[in-house]
Order: C-alpha cells, then sequence, then structure tokens
C-alpha cells in the first residue's frame, strides 16, 4: 500500500483535478486485481522445460525448518528437471534454496502461491505439474489444500504425476499432512488431544478417507506432523482408532518431529533424516496390533470417551531417530521390519492415552518355510502362483487378508488356492478346522 501512495504522490505533480481522479481510479483498479488474482508465480532458474525422467520417491517433513539432508534426498530424485512448489500462504522461501542453496543441480524451481480452486485449475499450473519432476507442497492451513485441489482437474494432474510419470514428491507441515490416503482435513481447525479423546466424533474430528492423493506405501495411512507437540500423538491414535472403526480395516499412521524427515524410497524402505542424538528427532510408524484380528475399538462412539485398549496393545509403534546419514530405516512394504529403532505400544484407557516399550508384532514370528497347524499344511512360503494344502483334519474355511486388513476372494478347490491374480507382499490366512482357528502370515513373491 506505502508503494501505490508513493506512485499516486509522484503523478500528483503537475495534474489537474480531473487528471488526478483518473490516475487515481486505474491505479486502484490495478491494487484490487493484484489482490484478486488467482495465483501468485515465483520462477528461479532455466525458463524452457528440461524434460527428464524423474525418479519415484515421498518425502515427508516434519513442519519446522527443512532437513538439509532429506532435502538433497528429494532435489536428487528429480533427475536435474524442474522443481514446482505449491503453496496457499507465502512467497517464494523455497525457490532460491532448492535452486543454488544444496548444491543439487536442478533446471529450474517454480512456486505458485494459490489463492482459490481456480488458481489451482488454471490451464497454466496444470501445465506445470503435468511438466515437473518434483513436486513440493509447503506448509500452512491444510484445509486450503484439500479445498483447492480435490475432486477437480489438479488431483488427477497430481495423481497422474504420482502414479504414472512417477515423479517424486512431498510436503511439511500441512503439505505432509494431505499425503496419506486419510487424512485429518482441519475443515473446522486443528484439534486437541482432549478433544479427540473426550469424543472421536467432535465436530473437528474431520477426516478423509481413499479420496483425494494416491501414494505408493501411503494407502491406509494417515500422517501427523509437529510431534514435539503434546497435542499430537493422543490425537494421532485417535484418527487411527476413526479409521479402523469407519472403514473396518486395520489402520496405519507415520508421524514426524518438527525437524525430522521420512524419506520414502521405490522398495518402500522409510529411511529417517534428523539431527540425533543432538536434539530428540524421531519419526513414528503405528499400525493396529497385526496379531489381533479384532483391531475395532471397544468403544469409539459420538459423544463418549475413547477406549481402545486391546490388553495395553492396541497400537504397535516404532519409534526410529533421524540422523544426518538417514541410515535408520523402517520397511512399508511388510510394517515389520526396521533399523536402529524401538517398538512401543500405544492405547487409550476410558481417554486416556498410555505408551510403553514392547517387542514388535507378532507378525513376524509367522515367517518361516511352511505352516502345520494341528494336521493341515500351506506351502509353499514364500509362494508364487499357488498354495497347497495338506490335511488330514476337517477344514471348514480359510480367509485371506492383505497387509491392510482387507477381505481378499480366494478360488480354493479344497486342495488348492490359486495365488496368480495376487499381487507381491505379505498376506494372512485364517484357517478354521472344526476344534479352533489360527491366523497365518505367508509372503508372495
Amino acid at each position: 500500500m506505502e508503494n501505490i501512495i508513493t506512485l499516486i504522490n509522484s503523478f500528483s505533480f503537475g495534474v489537474g483535478k480531473r487528471g488526478m481522479k483518473k490516475i487515481t481510479f486505474i491505479i486502484i483498479l490495478v491494487f484490487q486485481f493484484s489482490f484478486s488474482q488467482n495465483y501468485t508465480e515465483y520462477h528461479t532458474g532455466n525458463v524452457t522445460d528440461l524434460v527428464v525422467t524423474p525418479n519415484s520417491g515421498v518425502c515427508l517433513m516434519g513442519g519446522a525448518s527443512e532437513s538439509d539432508e532429506a532435502m538433497v534426498w528429494f532435489l536428487n530424485k528429480a533427475n536435474g528437471g524442474d522443481v514446482v512448489v505449491l503453496r496457499a500462504s507465502g512467497g517464494d522461501g523455497y525457490n532460491n534454496y532448492f535452486y543454488s542453496g544444496l548444491g543439487i543441480a536442478i533446471n529450474s524451481v517454480r512456486t505458485f502461491v494459490i489463492n482459490n480452486e481456480a488458481g489451482a485449475i488454471d490451464p497454466y499450473v496444470l501445465d506445470k505439474i503435468e511438466n515437473a519432476e518434483a513436486i513440493w507442497f509447503a506448509g500452512g492451513d491444510q484445509y486450503n489444500y484439500v479445498n483447492y485441489f480435490k475432486d477437480n482437474a489438479v488431483e488427477t494432474a497430481l495423481n497422474n504425476f504420482i502414479n504414472v510419470k512417477q515423479g517424486v514428491i512431498g510436503g511439511t507441515s500441512a503439505g505432509m499432512a494431505i499425503l496419506g490416503s486419510a487424512y485429518f482435513s482441519a475443515e473446522n481447525g486443528t484439534v486437541t488431544n482432549a478433544q479427540a479423546l473426550g469424543n472421536p466424533y467432535h465436530n473437528r474430528m474431520i477426516l478423509g478417507y481413499n479420496d483425494f492423493l494416491e501414494v505408493p506405501f501411503l494407502e491406509n495411512v494417515i500422517t501427523d506432523t509437529h510431534y514435539d507437540d503434546p497435542d499430537r500423538r493422543a490425537r494421532h491414535a485417535v484418527f487411527l482408532a476413526r479409521f479402523s472403526k469407519d472403514n473396518n480395516a486395520r489402520s496405519f499412521g507415520i508421524a514426524c518431529n518438527e525437524y525430522t524427515a521420512v524419506c520414502i524410497e521405490n522398495d518402500g524402505k522409510a529411511y529417517v533424516y534428523g539431527d540425533y542424538p543432538n536434539y530428540e528427532e524421531h519419526a513414528f510408524f503405528l499400525q493396529t496390533n497385526c496379531a489381533i484380528t479384532d483391531y475395532i475399538p471397544e468403544n469409539c462412539t459420538s459423544g463418549n470417551a475413547l477406549h481402545w485398549n486391546k490388553s495395553g496393545e492396541a497400537l504397535k509403534v516404532y519409534k526410529v531417530p533421524g540422523m544426518t546419514t538417514g541410515e535408520n530405516y523402517f520397511d512399508l512394504s511388510d510394517w515389520t521390519t526396521g533399523s536402529g529403532g524401538n517398538w512401543e505400544n500405544w492405547f487409550v484407557n476410558n481417554g486416556s492415552f498410555n505408551t510403553a516399550s514392547t517387542v514388535n508384532p507378532n507378525c513376524s514370528a509367522l515367517s518361516v518355510s511352511e505352516f502345520e497347524f494341528e494336521s493341515i499344511k500351506l506351502f509353499p512360503n514364500p509362494f508364487q502362483d499357488k498354495i497347497t494344502i495338506a490335511k488330514n483334519e476337517t477344514l471348514l474355511k480359510i480367509e485371506c487378508f492383505d497387509a491392510f486388513g482387507r477381505t481378499i476372494p480366494l478360488d480354493f478347490n479344497g486342495k488348492t488356492i490359486d495365488t496368480n491374480e495376487l499381487a507381491s507382499g505379505v498376506y494372512f490366512f485364517k484357517v478354521y478346522t472344526e476344534t479352533s482357528s489360527k491366523l497365518l502370515k505367508m509372503i508372495k513373491e
């Protein structure tokens, strides 16, 4: 505004009253337009797009200043191409940092500050998203991202970028919060531990399920950030309780302390960056206990305090310190294997959040060459196109579940199970006989 007034004053010298009114009117129109435009663009680097093949990956940042080591990982995935930064507030703070501040050669950095949905779906913005090799979501208010980017052309462009072009994507704070397939939208503002624990269906507990971004290894995952804040862990547990209750499925979570980052490679290994042990910088990987088939909370209802105990093992959490080398990791392809971290149990007793140290979930204990269930055998393990069943006892039923707890239809003829249609990964087979049942873990190569 000060510059506008100075400009008006500069024109006032030697101009009559009528001329002054015209000039003032024109400048006011320009001033109003500058605040009503749909987006603002900041560009650094080459104007001409560089066509290269990016490497896929996902970078999740906890919300304070960035981890340089994680950002180097992110930029290297762009393979020298073009980076697009999407944000709903702020300015060009990432441009020089990405372009020249980390020593990684890239073609350009282009920041779009999106002011509304019209800005998000502008053909020029969509073109730059489609031609980028790396996309970064800045912090801010995640509901702006949900409001501007969901259920429109930019959602389609982003999912094509992630899954067809297979570029690298990432975000910090609000930008991390939207990357899980399930997400806390913050439509009615943030929610505290006390509000969430006291009423899992509080009017601020607005969650979205599998209706926005489709990011590899983040299916049925709800992310959270700023985990240094005491008002984060308990509410995150409530997010997972709500997901399991609302979807009748296992739920998962990834969270970061403020100066911590999780970088996910295309094989599912999630490497954690930070400055531990100088600072308490950790990432957290949450999951409903895979050894408990009935993982639905005991009481998750509107107006009542959450009760999700399951003998003190409702959630299994792998807590990983972030190193500058990023050497510690957790494997999202099986949600069991990790390096450098420690396991914890999280549970909620009638609205009271609790944690305790523990061992890893009882999933890996089933990883043997073949399973024997009383007089029934399933083999081989790992398997490829079929599983053979040898039995001397009446087999009543076999159910198959994927790693997310979803039921998978089986083609079972009494002797073999056809597994040709199953993708590679971890599966759980629940075997029922006349006397008992048991859950078995098997791996498809």
